[in-house]
Formats: C-alpha cells, sequence, structure tokens
C-alpha cells in the first residue's frame, strides 16, 4: 500500500459524471506512478521480444490517415493533415499507448479543498519562441497562443518568489560531502561564503573558489588556434577537463554535474565544449572565440551546448504554461474534435476539464483511441502502390487491424524498426540508432511552503539527491489559473531525477538508467521522495507526513529524443547538419509511410516535435495529396 492516498478529483470531474466511472478516472488527476505507466508498455516490450499478433480482428474502419502517437507531433501531424490535404472532413485515427493523449506533454492535477493544483508532468516550456520556424509558430498561432498576450498576463506575479527573498540553493548530502547542509543564496552570494559554511574540505574549498573566481583557469595549449583549441575541448569531457586539465577536486567537480542533467547524463559524458559554451566554468585562461552566431541556427529548440548562447536566447522569453505543453496538446484535441474540451481560447484551456468520452466517437471526422499500442503498420501491396496500409494494435489485450491511405509514425522512433520490419534495413539500423534518455518529474503537493521560505529557497540542485533538482513551478497567473502566492496555501513542488550510471558512454548511461527506472515501484520513490524533503526543508520546519498531500511520479523511460556528442559520435553530426546522421537517414518516407516525432529531428524540443510533423504531412501530400 502506497504511504500516500491518491487525491481524489473534484469539480472538473463533476461536468462529465456522465462519462467517468470508477473504471475509467479522469487522467490527469489520477496520482501514484504516472508517465509511461503500467499497462502503457507491456504490449511494445513483448512485441521486441518476438510476440507476433496474427489473430486481430479487421475492424470495418478505414481511414484518410491514421497516426501513431498522440504527443505534439502526432497531434500536430493530424492538424497539418486537415489544414494541408485532406480538409475538415478527413478522417483521422490517432492511437497512443497511453490512457491520456499528450504523451510527453502530461498534464498532472491535484484536487485538495475544492481547488485544483495544476503542473507539468514532461514536456515543460515553449523555448525561445521568437526563433521557433514559421511551421512551429504558425501552429501556434493557429492554437490561438498569443505571446504577447501570455507575457502580459504573468508580468504582476512572475518575480514573487524573488520578492520573498527566496533563491537558488545548493544540496551537500552527507554521502558525498560528509554532512547535509542546505546553502541558500547558490550563485548569488559570494563563493567564500558558501565555501566557507560548506562541509568541503579545505583544499576543495580553496578549488571551489578558485574555479569560480576564474583564478584556476590556465590555457593547457597556449599555442594553439581558438579552434584547435575548441577541438581539444570537444574531445575532453568536462570531468576530466576539471580534474584532470585544472586539477580540481572531485567533489567539486560533482557540484557541477548540473551541466549534465540537460543530456540526462553525469559529465563524465558532457563535452567540454558543451560546458563552455552553455557558461560553465572553468575556461576563462582559453580566451576562446564565440561560437558563430549561424552555427546550427536551423535546427530546433536550443541545440544546448553546440549553439552561440547569446544568438539562442534572443528574442522573447520562454513560456510556461500552468501544466506545462499539455496546453499545446489539449489545444490541439479541442481543434481536432469540437466539443471535447469547452472554450475557445489559450486562456479558459487552461480551467477546462476534458470530455474524454468524446474522443474516439465514431460520428466525428478525427477520433483519439487512447489504451492503444500499435504493433505493426505494413503496406497493402507494394509500398509505391495506392492500396493504402494496413495498421494492426493492441487494445485490452485484443488484437484489431485498420485500414488507411497514409500513416505518420509520430511514436519513438526506436520502436520502428519492430513495427515496421519492412522498411529498409540501412532504415531501420538508422532508427534504433539514438538511446532515447530516461528522466523522471515527480510532482509534489505540499500543505504549504513556509518551510522553503525559512530556507531562503525556491529551487535547489542535489547532484546527490535521488532527485537531482527540486524546486517550485514558475509563479503564474493565467486563464484563471494562480499558483499560490501566499506561502501559508498549498503548492505544488516539482522534482527532477535523471536515472543514469555514470563511467559508461551516453547511450549506455540512458540504457542502465532506463532499467533502473522502470524496475522501481512508487512505493520506493514514495519513501526516496519523503527522505529527501526531510532532510532538505526539515530544518526549516516540514514534516511529511504532516506536509505531503499528494505524489505524482510521472516515469519517462524513453524520455528525451538522443542528441548527438562529440565523445560518442560523429563530430560532424553533432556540430553541424550532414545528411548522413541516423535521424535524416531513419526519418525517410516510405512508400505511403512517413515518420515524425521529435526524434527525427535528434532534437528533445516542443518546435522540433512540430517541425517533423509539417515535413511528415509534406512528405505525405506528395503522394496522397
Amino acid at each position: 500500500m502506497a504511504l500516500t492516498s491518491p487525491l481524489l478529483p473534484t469539480a472538473s470531474v463533476e461536468k462529465f459524471r456522465t462519462w467517468l466511472t470508477p473504471q475509467s478516472p479522469y487522467p490527469p488527476a489520477l496520482t501514484g506512478l504516472r508517465g509511461s505507466h503500467d499497462g502503457s508498455w507491456e504490449a511494445a516490450h513483448s512485441l521486441v521480444r518476438g510476440t507476433v499478433w496474427d489473430q486481430a480482428t479487421s475492424l470495418d474502419e478505414e481511414y484518410d490517415l491514421i497516426v501513431v502517437g498522440a504527443g505534439i507531433s502526432g497531434l500536430s501531424a493530424a492538424h497539418f493533415f486537415r489544414k494541408q490535404v485532406g480538409g475538415p472532413n478527413a478522417r483521422i485515427l490517432v492511437l497512443d499507448n497511453h490512457d491520456d493523449f499528450g504523451g510527453h506533454a502530461k498534464r498532472n492535477e491535484f484536487h485538495h479543498d475544492g481547488r485544483m493544483y495544476l503542473m507539468n508532468g514532461g514536456t515543460l516550456n515553449i523555448e525561445a519562441p521568437s526563433q521557433y520556424s514559421p511551421e512551429a509558430a504558425g501552429l501556434l498561432w493557429d492554437l490561438g497562443i498569443d505571446r504577447t498576450r501570455y507575457y502580459d498576463a504573468i508580468a504582476d506575479v512572475r518575480r514573487r518568489y524573488s520578492e520573498l527573498g527566496l533563491s537558488s540553493g545548493f544540496f551537500f548530502d552527507r554521502e558525498t560531502f560528509g554532512r547535509d547542509h542546505l546553502s541558500a543564496g547558490y550563485g548569488r552570494r559570494p563563493w567564500a561564503e558558501i565555501a566557507a559554511e560548506s562541509p568541503l574540505s579545505r583544499e576543495a574549498r580553496e578549488d571551489l573558489m578558485r574555479l569560480r573566481d576564474g583564478s584556476a583557469s590556465i590555457d593547457p595549449w597556449p599555442e594553439e588556434s581558438s579552434d584547435e583549441k575548441k577541438r581539444r575541448l570537444a574531445g575532453i569531457s568536462y570531468l576530466n577537463y576539471l580534474t584532470e586539465l585544472l586539477g580540481i577536486d572531485p567533489k567539486v567537480a560533482f557540484m557541477h554535474d548540473g551541466a549534465g542533467y540537460i543530456y540526462c547524463t553525469g559529465i563524465d559524458a558532457v563535452p567540454a565544449l558543451y560546458a563552455w559554451n552553455s557558461g560553465y566554468p572553468g575556461f576563462d585562461g582559453l580566451n576562446l572565440e564565440p561560437t558563430p552566431p549561424s552555427q546550427l541556427i536551423g535546427e530546433p529548440g536550443g541545440a544546448h551546448g553546440r549553439e552561440n548562447q547569446w544568438r539562442a536566447s534572443m528574442g522573447d522569453p520562454t513560456m510556461y504554461f500552468p501544466d506545462g505543453n499539455a496546453t499545446i496538446t489539449r489545444l490541439l484535441v479541442r481543434g481536432l474534435i469540437p466539443g471535447s474540451i469547452p472554450g475557445s481560447s489559450m486562456e479558459d484551456v487552461v480551467l477546462a476539464a476534458a470530455d474524454y468520452g468524446r474522443l474516439d466517437n465514431a460520428s466525428s471526422p478525427v477520433r483519439i483511441r487512447l489504451n492503444s499500442t500499435v504493433v505493426n503498420v505494413r503496406h497493402l501491396g507494394d509500398p509505391d502502390s495506392n492500396q493504402g496500409v494496413e495498421v494492426t494494435y493492441v487494445k485490452d489485450g485484443q488484437a484489431s487491424r485498420i485500414r488507411g491511405c497514409a500513416v505518420v509514425l509520430a511514436c519513438w522512433n526506436g520502436v520502428i524498426p519492430y513495427l515496421c520490419p519492412e522498411l529498409p534495413q540501412r532504415q531501420r539500423e538508422a532508427l534504433a540508432y539514438g538511446v532515447k534518455a530516461p528522466l523522471v518529474y515527480t510532482n509534489v503537493l505540499l500543505r504549504n511552503w513556509q518551510s522553503l521560505i525559512e530556507s531562503g529557497v525556491s529551487s535547489v540542485s542535489a547532484p546527490g539527491g535521488y532527485h537531482q533538482s527540486l524546486g517550485l513551478g514558475t509563479s503564474l497567473s493565467f486563464g484563471g489559473y494562480q499558483t499560490s502566492q501566499n506561502p501559508g496555501d498549498p503548492i505544488v513542488l516539482r522534482m527532477s531525477r535523471y536515472p543514469f550510471e555514470s563511467g559508461y558512454s551516453k547511450a549506455e548511461q540512458h540504457r542502465r538508467g532506463r532499467r533502473e527506472l522502470i524496475s522501481t515501484s512508487f512505493e520506493t520513490f514514495e519513501l526516496k521522495i519523503r527522505s529527501q524533503l526531510e532532510r532538505t526543508f526539515g530544518p526549516g520546519g516540514l514534516d511529511p507526513d504532516r506536509d505531503i498531500l499528494g505524489i505524482t511520479v510521472n516515469r519517462w523511460p524513453h524520455g528525451y529524443a538522443y542528441t548527438y556528442n562529440t565523445l560518442f559520435d560523429d563530430p560532424r553530426w553533432a556540430l553541424g547538419t550532414p545528411d548522413d546522421r541516423p535521424n535524416v537517414i531513419g526519418r525517410k518516407p516510405y512508400g505511403r509511410i512517413a515518420i515524425a516525432n521529435a526524434d527525427a529531428a535528434a532534437s528533445p524540443h516542443t518546435d522540433a516535435a512540430i517541425n517533423e510533423a509539417f515535413r511528415a504531412v509534406r512528405e505525405l501530400q506528395a503522394r496522397v495529396g
């Protein structure tokens, strides 16, 4: 039995009492183990192990387009197909293995004392929206996402935490550093103060100050050009650069392990070049010329560590909705299936409850069928013929077959070789190249956040903790929803875990982390969460038994798309855009089958998912339009 009872949804669920039953709960309000929840992955794992569903029932259903995957990319593909190819009456079926739509853009709801508390369960934000492609920016505009209106709405509350004196913190855990200690004002207070109060040894304290004031930085290659030095940095890990070239204490280097979290690895798998490009310390003595602003300028999202950081942050700031980018998927569903989510704006979708009973309605041109794992996709006849495509999926243990004129595979690209074995061998190998990064987004509803006020922090970096980062979500007031402004009121605390295992290549760190993650029970997560929160905020007054009201663990064994790394991949793939990259080879259209998903861009960003959907539909348009 879980130690924390799941919270039951209130007002939003009452609106749809007619379809809600104990057997079909409201997915966003489910607590416990979510993300890739039990029931969403077993059929796919069976497929990989060789199971064949040859006794499928043929359904009397035929569609203009079948989309595999109801995440941002799959729903965007349905949107683009209606807009550019089939028109508003196009018959489209979107299949997804989860019990909720959105893919990684998942919405988490907590309900307490008649109020709803929101947080993202996956994809967090619209990063650098000014740099979105015309296609991605155009989709946001189609959905009614108005940046000016958004920034105006949040202007009054976005600095709430700093107004209360809260800052970033660093947690020194006793297992790594000798004793537990939470240091507030991390990066804002003088480093000498932080070092003096830390449990670091005298030598390590000196190394921390040297690293942070720049005096530790030397030039190991004084005779070489800036480009030659960058090539060297591309071939050495940030960990080895700090410890071997600069002589920094390993514990001080570990304090900067956050340089790897965006890649879901330790810094032993992060090129020193990426750390320099991202602004991490230790490079002042090299006198490197800035990365050209044009480098990777056409690539989606932030090509973190590989592009000019100043250019990448130009334009409007990042946008955060109360439920993360689930707002995008909910707006897409609202547009695809009228009546599924009431309202007409980006504001009113925030509090609107989705009617899951309308998603798979035979009278609707667009249908979304959840809890349905696709296990086979094949052409009916020669791929170049016009006979269409057959799709087999498993729902409730029963295999069914349907037909479509065309298919967009907007799912995890690594599973496509198993779904579609008729693809050419070279393409199947390319699709299998990238290993998605595992990660966990845990959301905890707290009775109040007075303990964070007493601790002086709104976010904490904890490289030695079970969750390596934790903190309050962005302060927002949007669409009638407002994050807690009073420390005495409930609030959602967000915690992130990156389950890598250092000492291996990037891909192998991902594989080992995934195996660990898929075998971890909710009870283990809960015990770790309670212990970590008590150790971090207990001195500030937090009592887990009293103050934790609900926990949702969003487990993503196949989380972020694989990105190229100069230590382990061809450096040309990491720093350029050649056509021999595995993601480019893997995403080639095959007959009436096109491939989308952020994996097809080798970029774990929202605009990548949208761009790839647009490309996939454009490729199909040439064949079926």
